[in-house]
């Protein structure tokens, strides 16, 4: 008696009746698959373990309501039908293991970068109490709001307010030269108040937080003591900041992590270094000069919304403004994400970029699910028979979605492996070009809780579409030979196909927008001329009050064409006013201009326009009350001939002698700023070194004459400068860093969707193998046969394109308006990603569309 037979009779006495054909079923097919693989002598043996491993759970006890779905054994066999059909089907296999592998890798990536924004600043204990105090101000042009504040209304919070802070510190990010012996370095950190480094939770690695109350004390970062006293212990040793302050190290704290906005933080120093030289307290105790920022924590019973109204007229109480300052709290845990504000409301900023970044991720993986479902359906014919015999031989239809759903399972959980093995492998990239210091979080319970909810739940996308539809042929019409796939069939397909190039194209068209905006405002005229132009900043007292000195000896170089100073650098207005008062003037309105303190080669030195009148002058020793003026400033003073009119401000009249031509010296998308320009040499508002550099030498050989200028004037400091289009350049840097991230996302998107086209086309070729070969036969060209099977492909995505033009005109125009100075969309770059997604699509199709084309027609005949 054969070994099928036996069996037969064994198992209808130990299994349930209402499973006998089921477990029947699989084990026939199991011999059928032994005996071709290893012979029959070695299938027997296999097939006797197989059915002493169905009969042992029902010989112990008569309960058959464990289903297929849930019995280790089936779930066993499943899984191994499962693998051989991966096996048996390699290309299809690796088309569907590569696209998830790469859509799951793209979903981590992202999804690490979600986290890492959404943990912004959560590395400080007090996050969810600390708020920053801010300022709204009701100008001409609307509400604006500052983070500047005076330094004494730190004091007038802690002190009036005891109920609702737990502790209130004003803080002053600065650059600074940190000497000790023979090393000398600029580090950037702060200047605040002593309660800062336990507001901040500051990890000590030796020390104490406290260490700021000893006027005379330092705290400093790992990495900064690390590079000022290499493995020497650096507590109670004595170091130099910025060649004037004599300070002792009190304390070493722990780096800050690169997602805080403290990041960076060498060094924290008492504030009441600012202030050793004001004797009489009047800088201390200025009401009218913002130069901090302040910090508030709030006991644990306060909210940020109750505290804003109490706190909102608390300036008014000290100034006279027209503007009608209001304070408010802007909490921590808004400051990475909500960063922008509009008519003093907070509209948003870096939230939206998670919210695209999420969906960018979920359509991504969506795309391989749509290769999977796309794959398994198109290949449904030959799988049609397979589930007529098991439905014939007893199988449900809830048993056949079972083992659809393991394939599916089989191949998430090797694409999810392989996903990591990718995530590793493009993260260091990854990194760099988002500006983070992402890590893989291995150790995290949480991580892995989510990664294994991710992939059941991808396995369940992937799979249900395939599981429903092939489980659903009816074993009849099959296995007589009457099932057909019929006209509507291959519609969901072409659906799916459409859905992958509409999320592709209006990634790429997005991409487009992003560079051409950035490359837009780079065209934009600046108004001055920043080649050859660096900046040096002076934070040391040796280049206070020496301008005459140092500009002749660079000159005497013969590196430096001219050379000038001025309260702000090119790029950036680090100061401005709102109480000038001139002719004409609406009294119940005000407006905001930036300050700029120069000396009067400034303007040859930026190489600006004069538009009217003339520029500063030695030569007159009036112009020290004298202004020039920006064209923005011109417009918003409404002054039809401003040349000559005079302009009040701090009591004194000062006169228009110029107008220049508009200076982009901020953000480079918005409007300039508008600026009133003023000659002035008080070497406590000069704080920044603008040099020309000779351009008939080489930039390197001129600075290597500057440096030898400023080791001469300045020799305990280090020859530290910054090209003024190197840092014109950085102002581009967040707009970059998106277009790469969406321009990557993009490239990945079109690749995953070559993917399934290429799958699809093959087996379409594979299908019409016959028709090609009768075609052939009749005379039909290489050229006739590719255009047969690659026109389905082109009308889909010609499809996609005109439905993904609409969707990223709507999204892309409503993200230019956050932009004032924005580029137009014009209609060529729907053009353009349109003809770029046909031109992969017919390059991905040729290739399986030529390669039946060309086969030989005898050979394909014949194979049918």
């Amino acid at each position: 008696m054969k070994p099928p037979q036996l069996a037969d009779r064994l198992l209808k006495l130990f299994c349930a009746p209402n499973r006998l054909e089921e477990i029947q079923g699989d084990l026939h097919e199991e011999f059928a698959y032994q005996v071709r693989r290893v012979g029959e002598r070695r299938a027997k043996w296999r097939y006797w373990w197989d059915v002493l491993g169905f009969i042992k759970p029902f010989a112990i006890k008569k309960d058959y309501s464990t289903t297929q779905l849930t019995n280790p054994i089936m779930l066993r066999n499943h899984f191994k039908i499962a693998w051989r059909n991966l096996i048996k089907n390699k290309g299809y296999s690796t088309i569907n293991i590569s696209g998830l592998s790469v859509g799951m890798a793209v979903a981590i990536l992202i999804g690490l970068w979600i986290y890492d924004e959404l943990s912004f600043d959560t590395y400080h204990q007090n996050h969810d109490r600390i708020a920053q105090v801010l300022e709204n101000q009701t100008l001409e042009q609307g509400i604006e709001t500052y983070g500047a504040l005076p330094f004494p209304l730190s004091r007038e919070l802690r002190t009036n307010y005891p109920d609702d802070f737990k502790s209130v510190v004003a803080y002053s990010w600065a650059e600074q030269i940190l000497a000790f012996q023979d090393r000398k370095f600029t580090r950037g950190g702060s200047f605040a108040e002593p309660e800062f480094p336990e507001m901040m939770t500051l990890k000590m690695r030796s020390g104490t937080r406290l260490g700021l109350k000893d006027p005379a004390s330092i705290l400093l970062s790992e990495s900064t003591a690390k590079a000022l006293f290499g493995d020497t212990d650096p507590l109670h040793k004595t170091i130099k900041v910025g060649n004037k302050y004599t300070v002792q190290v009190t304390g070493v704290y722990e780096d800050l992590p690169h997602n805080t906005l403290l990041k960076g933080l060498g060094f924290v120093a008492p504030i009441e270094l600012i202030f050793s030289d004001d004797t009489d307290h009047s800088y201390m105790n200025n009401w009218g000069s913002s130069s901090f920022e302040i910090f508030a924590q709030l006991n644990p019973n306060s909210r940020f919304d109750d505290v804003s109204r109490k706190i909102k007229d608390v300036f008014r109480h000290h100034t006279e403004s027209k503007s009608q300052p209001a304070l408010f709290l802007h909490p921590m845990s808004r400051w990475h994400l909500y960063s922008e504000f509009k008519n003093g409301v907070s509209t948003g900023g870096r939230i939206q970029f998670v919210w695209l970044f999420g969906l960018i991720g979920v359509f991504v993986l969506l795309l391989a699910c749509i290769n999977f479902m796309n794959l398994s359906t198109a290949r449904s014919q030959k799988r049609a028979k397979e589930v007529g015999i098991r439905k014939a031989i007893g199988s449900q239809r809830s048993q056949i979605i079972g083992q659809f759903f393991s394939e599916s399972f089989l191949v998430v959980a090797l694409s999810f492996v392989l996903s990591f093995a990718l995530v590793q492998l493009v993260l260091p990239v990854f990194n760099e070009v988002a500006d983070k210091q992402m890590t893989m979080r291995w150790s995290d319970a949480r991580f892995w809780l989510l990664s294994l909810g991710f992939s059941l739940f991808t396995g369940v996308v992937a799979g249900s579409y395939p599981a429903l539809y092939l489980s659903s042929f009816q074993a009849v019409n099959v296995l007589k030979g009457r099932f057909a796939m019929g006209r509507l069939a291959s519609i969901p397909r072409q659906v799916l196909v459409v859905v992958q190039f509409t999320v592709s194209v209006t990634l790429i068209i997005g991409t487009l927008i992003v560079f051409r905006q950035i490359q837009f405002a780079k065209n934009r005229p600046i108004g001055y001329n920043r080649e050859g132009l660096i900046n040096i900043a002076m934070n040391t007292p040796e280049l206070q009050g020496r301008y005459d000195i140092l500009r002749n000896e660079l000159l005497a170089t013969g590196a430096v064409a001219n050379m000038a100073e001025a309260s702000s650098p090119a790029t950036n207005i680090w100061s401005s006013a709102n109480n000038l008062e001139w002719r004409g003037k609406n009294p119940n309105q005000t407006s905001a201009f930036g300050t700029i303190c120069v000396t009067p080669e400034f303007g040859d030195v930026v190489g600006w326009k004069i538009k009217e009148g003339r520029e500063f002058s030695r030569q007159f020793p009036t112009d020290s009350m004298t202004f020039v003026l920006n064209e923005a400033a011109v417009k918003q003073t409404g002054l039809k001939k401003p040349v000559g009119e005079t302009i009040r401000w701090h009591g004194q009249n000062w006169k228009i002698i110029g107008v220049v031509k508009d200076m982009v010296m901020k953000s480079p998308f918005d409007p300039v700023v508008p600026t009133v320009f003023m000659m002035n040499t008080h070497e406590r508002t000069l704080n920044s070194i603008h040099i020309k550099l000779n351009p008939a030498l080489s930039a390197g050989m001129a600075l290597e004459k500057l440096e030898t200028v400023f080791k001469k004037i300045n020799p305990d400091a280090p020859f530290e400068y910054k090209f003024a289009h190197q840092e014109f350049a950085a102002k581009f840097a967040a707009e970059e860093r998106i277009g790469k991230l969406a321009g990557f996302f993009a490239g990945l998107a079109i690749f995953i969707s070559c993917l399934g086209i290429f799958g699809l086309a093959s087996f379409m070729a594979e299908q019409r193998t016959k028709e090609i070969g009768v075609r052939k036969v009749l005379g039909a060209s290489v050229a006739n046969l590719w255009v047969l099977l690659s026109k389905d492909f082109v009308v889909l995505v010609i499809i996609s394109c005109l439905i993904s033009a609409p969707i990223s005109y709507g999204f892309l125009e409503e993200w230019l308006q956050k932009y004032e100075y924005r580029t137009e969309i014009s209609w060529w770059i729907f053009v353009a990603a349109g003809f770029g997604a046909l031109l992969i699509t017919l390059l991905t199709v040729s290739f399986q569309s030529i390669k039946a084309a060309l086969m030989n027609p005898v050979k394909s005949l014949k194979s049918e």
